[in-house]
């Protein structure tokens, strides 16, 4: 139970993280945005940032599976990284299969589809 409520917490915290990552966007403060993104994807996650703009997904597919993040954080995370899709080509190109790559563990290894994440895959089909 007081695991589950520290999960629920860090959730909630990266949440509003995100939102304020949205905001800064928004108002076109990208420099600010980046930072906070590149600091939220190594403190809270665990996600070299190396790891994450690697264009070969192996080097990601590693750290997914050594990480062992539990599904609320992973779908934490997959939120972060689709909100960051649509900045540039080559960055669609190298977030789009470590997105896909997410998905599936989300869906094999603990057992949870979400719509959402499933009208997200079709979208991401366009980046691959």
């Amino acid at each position: 139970m007081y695991r589950r409520d520290l999960i629920t917490a860090e959730i909630e915290r990266l949440a509003q993280v995100l939102a304020r990552i949205m905001g800064l966007k928004v108002e076109l403060k990208l420099e600010e945005a980046g930072l906070l993104f590149n600091e939220t994807m190594a403190n809270s996650f665990g996600l070299p940032i190396d790891v994450l703009n690697e264009p070969d997904p192996s080097s990601f597919e590693n750290w997914l599976q050594e990480s062992d993040l539990p599904a609320e954080k992973l779908d934490s995370l997959s939120e972060f990284l689709y909100y960051e899709l649509g900045i540039s080509q080559s960055k669609n190109q190298i977030i789009a299969p470590k997105l896909n790559l997410i998905y599936e563990q989300l869906s094999n290894k603990h057992k949870i589809v979400h719509l959402v994440n499933l009208h997200r895959q079709k979208v991401i089909q366009q980046y691959l």
